[in-house]
């Protein structure tokens, strides 16, 4: 039910070196389409090394959206919002009727119940890939800076590099982190 929702963000940016000048380099993660007209959900830090301040991009960067069903194709994302603090950006490509995830309740779970992380670990050509386990723990403090404190769900299912910004699901098909 929610595969078809979670997409491939690609990042591309400009790094400066000292000694070696300017080189292009690129980045993965996922996102979840929250709106059928192309409003996408991802983690901060998936994108932030093409940012500059506020929404805008880094000169000569770009963020393009692959969706699962069609993996040839790229399509060039805008930043709407973000946020630093809590890790979560908003992107839009401009598609419509595309198939938007359902929205849980996490405030809802309770520990045992089943979990099911989809996402793109390991780079873009592992699209999709879904793991399965149980909420092991909820409103897990983590220290993500030496200023900034998350609450978190905590889980067993499987999340590697490249999962980032993609959906943990519960048994309903309905989004819940």
């Amino acid at each position: 039910k929610v595969s078809p929702s979670i997409v491939g963000i690609q990042v591309n940016y400009t790094t400066f070196d000292f000694w070696f000048g300017s080189h292009t380099s690129s980045g993965s993660g996922s996102g979840i389409i929250i709106r059928s007209d192309g409003y996408i959900l991802t983690n901060n830090h998936v994108i932030e090394s093409a940012m500059s301040t506020g929404n805008r991009l880094n000169e000569g960067a770009s963020i393009y959206v692959i969706l699962p069903n069609q993996q040839d194709e790229r399509y060039e994302a805008t930043v709407i919002g973000r946020d630093e603090r809590t890790d979560i950006a908003v992107i839009k490509i401009d598609l419509s009727d595309l198939p938007a995830a359902d929205i849980g309740d996490s405030d809802a779970l309770k520990v045992g119940e089943l979990a099911v992380a989809i996402g793109n670990p390991g780079g873009l050509e592992f699209m999709g890939s879904v793991t399965s386990g149980i909420i092991s723990g909820l409103n897990r403090r983590i220290q993500v800076s030496q200023r900034q404190e998350l609450k978190v769900i905590q889980t067993d299912a499987a999340i590697n590099p490249g999962n980032s910004g993609g959906a943990l699901v519960n048994s309903r098909g309905e989004v819940i982190g």
